[in-house]
């Protein structure tokens, strides 16, 4: 059957129109491609990388330049966030021939336990240790409460003249600190904020007596108990 003239007017531009397009359309990806397999020249790094060890960003570079550069950003990323210290990364590409990652680092608040450090967001990531940083010991699900109140704590204890080098949680819940100078202050598991304001302020009153004492146990509705180092048995029936 002979298509009518009209009809051919109309289709043989619009498959002629077809044609261009798919042939851009190819030349398009053949150059796309010809560019993605660039191999990457140039790694750029932003973001917190002074907080960063340098030579696993340098190892890091040297990864990303033995791959071209239209390699997937989603692995680049996830290779990015194993480096110790990051908390999250991004990459994109700057063609022709760069990647640029960008990284947000862990503030470290505290050391974890015996092996892993806390962030000052309550996060618990492993990176090596700066014994300079004080330790909380608690159990799991128990980071973030004890992050939280860290600050008031140490804030309430400030008069006694020592900084907090420790803070402890049990796994009953029972809250403690130990300060720089060896004192032990047992908190118990209710009201440590006020126990501890409370104790500070009677601790004036505590060194004019002349009293020595490694510990001290706050758990007593109407005051506190100080015994002598040697002497750590906690009282039982108290919060």
């Amino acid at each position: 059957m002979k298509m009518p003239a009209a009809i051919r007017q109309r289709v043989i531009p619009a498959a002629a129109a077809t044609g261009v397009v798919a042939l851009l359309a190819g030349v398009g990806w053949y150059g796309y491609s010809a560019v993605a397999n660039r191999p990457v020249r140039h790694v750029v790094f932003t973001g917190d990388v002074d907080r960063l060890p340098r030579d696993v960003l340098e190892e890091f570079s040297r990864e990303l330049q033995k791959r071209p550069v239209g390699t997937s950003l989603v692995s680049v990323r996830e290779n990015a966030k194993r480096i110790p210290w990051v908390r999250d990364a991004s990459a994109r590409r700057d063609f022709p021939d760069t990647i640029e990652v960008r990284f947000e680092a862990y503030r470290p608040l505290a050391r974890w336990n015996d092996k892993d450090l806390v962030s000052v967001q309550g996060e618990i990531f492993s990176a090596p240790r700066d014994t300079a940083l004080p330790l909380f010991r608690g159990p799991e699900g128990f980071a973030l409460a004890m992050v939280t109140a860290w600050p008031r704590l140490v804030e309430s204890l400030a008069p006694v003249g020592s900084p907090v080098a420790e803070l402890h949680v049990s796994a009953r819940g029972a809250w403690e600190v130990v300060l720089a100078s060896g004192l032990r202050i047992v908190l118990g598991r209710e009201d440590m904020v006020a126990r501890a304001q409370r104790f500070a302020q009677a601790w004036p009153q505590v060194v004019a007596r002349g009293v020595e004492t490694r510990y001290a146990d706050l758990r007593y509705p109407n005051g506190f108990a100080l015994r002598q180092a040697a002497q750590v048995t906690a009282p039982k029936n108290k919060k």
